[in-house]
């Protein structure tokens, strides 16, 4: 079967995974109301396509925590890969060095940080949530650091975790119970049982490692996101440069009033994000702020969004209003549980190849030109051309 973009590749990840573990990659907070919503600010969004433009060469270059990228993405970083295929962080680093792209590892992922490191010379990120005993944290980064990894995401949207309604319709809990309808399901969906469930349950192998606990995902109960530290504030971003000495992002900023106090903190830059609507439903799109946000960056700072990409012209999009790029999250989880390392690979190649063909339908050629004006709520287009 021919997958022509990412939407075959999610139909394609359906029949392949048990329910519980394709809700588990698919489902948003409560009513999905922001799930929703973060979609439908893209599809709101025309563009102004200017003709007879010099489109014969595109440069999508950039540049993402001050190294650069072919492109303005990120594989974002997503936590429990391993229900979807076995060794899923190496495939996904892999797949992201091949696109010339950063990838991030999840502080919840389920290969270690030193096993990612080893499979690729490309450039890794560390997505770091903080639990109550922080010397986790404080290990967790002295590895990555070790380790060379370039940047540090520090997520701020999950004292808790969102209320997700599929978690119980599914039977979606960690360690897994074994239910009738559990088994079921995965019996029926014999390609996913042969290739991943055989192995046993995924092991969030990197926090367990830090915590100095076992490896087994139960450990995640007592030390994740059902201990997270509550007390984390601004004043401890000078905790965090103690113990980090690379880029330090800011991710789940949702509102452009938190955005201008993390620039005051001096920080490297801000994710806006909703969690891909994973944790407060009704929360905003990040699309809706990320020019706004801009305008209150220093120049050394970089403004990065994520949430409901899935599609090349929806990272023009982003661009567009400002923002340095993009963190992709299920859609390049869509390819990896698809197909594994290919699919993933395969998927950042469809929405690289979209991306180009977006900027020459726009009559833009170079990314570094692209500005808000290509938007139909904005005029004209303020790509450099020859008249």
């Amino acid at each position: 079967m021919v997958l022509s973009n990412v939407a075959d590749y999610r139909t394609a990840a359906q029949r392949f995974l048990p329910g519980f573990a394709f809700s588990y990659l698919e489902g948003g907070a409560e009513n999905e109301i922001t799930l929703r919503r973060n979609r439908a600010a893209f599809e709101a969004l025309a563009f102004e396509p200017r003709v007879l433009q010099d489109v014969s060469v595109i440069d999508t270059r950039t540049m993402l925590a001050g190294r650069p990228a072919t492109w303005p993405a990120v594989v974002g970083p997503t936590g429990l890969n391993g229900i979807f295929r076995r060794h899923a962080d190496e495939a996904l680093a892999r797949a992201a060095q091949a696109a010339g792209l950063p990838f991030a590892l999840s502080t919840a992922s389920t290969s270690l940080l030193e096993v990612v490191r080893d499979v690729t010379d490309g450039d890794l990120w560390l997505q770091l949530y903080v639990q109550e005993d922080r010397r986790i944290a404080e290990n967790m980064m002295a590895r990555a650091r070790a380790a060379k990894f370039s940047a540090l995401l520090l997520t701020v949207d999950t004292p808790v975790l969102g209320q997700r309604d599929d978690y119980v319709r599914t039977g979606f809990t960690m360690p897994l119970r074994w239910t009738p309808r559990l088994v079921w399901d995965i019996v029926t969906h014999p390609r996913w049982l042969a290739t991943v469930g055989i192995h046993g349950q995924p092991k969030l192998v990197n926090l367990s490692r830090s915590a100095q606990l076992g490896a087994g995902i139960e450990d995640r109960m007592g030390t994740s996101t059902h201990r997270m530290d509550q007390t984390l504030n601004w004043r401890d971003i000078a905790w965090l440069r103690a113990h980090w000495d690379g880029k330090i992002f800011i991710k789940g900023i949702q509102t452009v009033e938190d955005a201008r106090t993390a620039f005051q903190h001096e920080v490297d830059g801000v994710v806006l994000s909703n969690h891909g609507g994973r944790q407060l439903d009704g929360a905003r799109s990040p699309l809706d702020i990320i020019a706004q946000t801009v305008s209150y960056a220093p120049r050394s700072a970089e403004v990065l969004a994520d949430g409901g990409i899935l599609r090349g012209s929806d990272i023009v999009k982003a661009v567009a209003l400002g923002a340095r790029g993009v963190l992709l999250g299920r859609a390049p989880l869509y390819g990896l549980a698809a197909a594994g390392q290919s699919g993933a690979r395969d998927v950042l190649a469809l929405l690289h190849n979209e991306l180009q063909t977006c900027l020459r339908l726009l009559g833009c050629a170079r990314l570094t030109s692209l500005t808000a004006d290509v938007l139909a709520s904005h005029g004209f287009t303020a790509c450099d051309r020859r008249r």
